[in-house]
């Protein structure tokens, strides 16, 4: 599973809204599922499509604290594998009958690209809405418990009043590595529990 995390003013809809406007025509087909936190999106080749096999890849989007995490699924391969074998057996028969498969071979490769045209749709929608893989502003600056004052993360004591900042510090769940800050009991991106 691949996944990116993406900082800023968008949401899983935003994403889900793009996926399929982009897959859902031509030899795709989209469909969204949604939840209360989370979005999912599938991307599947048609049921009775013209040409080359079928392969399907799930698209999970859930708001996180400042943006989304983005995770794609592992893409079925079995359909286009079994095009291109069937390609690949009737060539070495006979090598004209390439010609017939000629919008079979195409697909195949359009879909085994997939994956790459899904993350470019997703790195486009996030750049729409100037969201980016590297922490927000919001998540680079802590706030001190005594006076409420921005304080840059990792300073060990309050620039305003001195106080210590020990139990503000962002830590990372043990489980995906993920910053979590220390009120936090289950990490945003993996739901593993934090152990305090």
């Amino acid at each position: 599973m691949m996944h990116k995390i993406y900082h800023g003013e968008v949401s899983p809809q935003d994403f889900a809204r793009d996926l399929i406007a982009a897959f859902n025509r031509g030899e795709y087909i989209a469909q969204q599922i949604q939840s209360t936190d989370s979005t999912a999106v599938q991307v599947a080749t048609q049921k009775f499509q013209n040409s080359g096999g079928s392969t399907a890849i799930t698209i999970a989007l859930t708001r996180i604290d400042d943006g989304v995490a983005v995770q794609l699924g592992q893409q079925a391969w079995l359909g286009v594998a079994a095009s291109l074998g069937q390609t690949i057996f009737a060539a070495l028969s006979n090598p004209f009958s390439l010609l017939y498969r000629l919008d079979d071979v195409a697909q195949d490769i359009e879909s085994l690209q997939l994956t790459d045209e899904i993350w470019r749709v997703i790195d486009q929608t996030a750049a729409t809405h100037q969201a980016t893989q590297e922490l927000s502003e919001k998540l680079r600056r802590l706030v001190c418990p005594f006076c409420s004052s921005a304080n840059l993360v990792g300073e060990s004591n309050c620039v305003a009043c001195g106080a210590p900042l020990g139990e503000v510090q962002p830590t990372t769940c043990l489980q995906c590595g993920y910053v979590v800050r220390a009120s936090e009991n289950r990490c945003p991106n993996c739901g593993a529990i934090l152990q305090k």
